[in-house]
């Protein structure tokens, strides 16, 4: 694997733990896409720092479960705007 992939993969895993960022967030800060993002977490990350993947993932797991809620809240939200214009 290339250096700058590997160093990429403890980059964004790292933000991920340091931001509670989502893979959506993630990719948006560091110009790649989702599934870049989630392939540099869960393939490449687990060959290179098992240990921080493995930290990297419990917060990519609490995200996805909450997702519907995050998603929920936002729906709320668009309609209240639209509803006080």
């Amino acid at each position: 694997m290339k250096d700058y992939i590997e160093e990429r993969a403890i980059n964004i895993a790292n933000y991920i733990i340091e931001n509670n960022a989502t893979v959506r967030q993630t990719a948006r800060q560091f110009g790649i896409s989702k599934s870049t993002v989630h392939k540099d977490v869960t393939d490449r990350l687990t060959q290179i720092n098992p240990a921080l993947a493995s930290d990297a993932r419990k917060v990519l797991d609490l995200n996805k479960s909450e997702r519907h809620i995050r998603g929920g809240l936002a729906t709320k939200e668009k309609y209240l705007h639209r509803h006080a214009q």
